[in-house]
């Protein structure tokens, strides 16, 4: 798809997108990785931007941590979150324990943003969350570092496979839109 038709699509998918509330689709308690205690992602994240993404620490796509983290620095004064939630999903690609993925995402790549507990992206053992992130944006993560452009207001505005690196011109386009829109 050339980069006119995905503004075209873009446009469309901001202009055009039902409205939700962030309860709607943000409505789950969450652990942060490796903690013992559940936060409300809608109480959490309220009125933010966020870009959902299924991470594992033994992929090609790894390396994707470092752009994931610049964009949640860049932005995060806007209202922005970058959210991370490992899972070993694919071809067993996030095999550790909570604490050994804290340690390695956190050495290894200076991770900052939130992270969630490790949980299951696709399929009938997906949680809550994903179900409703798949729902709404008409497919699952195919892979590891699938990302999900949620508005403030709790709807999907875009969805980005694997191969979409955070740094990617459309990806940040639609960030950049996003957090441009008012807040309702």
């Amino acid at each position: 798809m050339g980069a006119a038709m995905r503004g075209l699509l873009l446009t469309c998918l901001l202009a055009c997108a039902p409205l939700a509330h962030a309860a709607d689709l943000l409505d789950v308690d969450m652990r942060p990785l490796a903690g013992r205690e559940a936060v409300n992602l809608a109480q959490a994240f309220a009125g933010q931007v966020l870009l959902v993404v299924n991470t594992a620490s033994k992929c090609g796509f790894t390396p994707q941590y470092e752009g994931l983290e610049a964009l949640h620095q860049r932005y995060r004064g806007r209202g922005f979150a970058v959210v991370g939630f490992p899972s070993n999903d694919f071809k067993g690609q996030e095999p550790g324990s909570e604490a050994e993925i804290q340690s390695f995402c956190t050495l290894t790549y200076g991770v900052k943003f939130p992270m969630f507990e490790k949980v299951h992206v696709v399929g009938d053992d997906a949680t809550p969350l994903y179900r409703r992130l798949a729902a709404e944006a008409g497919e699952e993560p195919g892979w590891n570092f699938h990302k999900y452009l949620v508005g403030r207001d709790g709807t999907v505005l875009a969805s980005f496979g694997s191969r979409t690196a955070p740094e990617d011109p459309a990806l940040v386009a639609a960030l950049e839109a996003a957090l441009a829109a008012p807040a309702d």
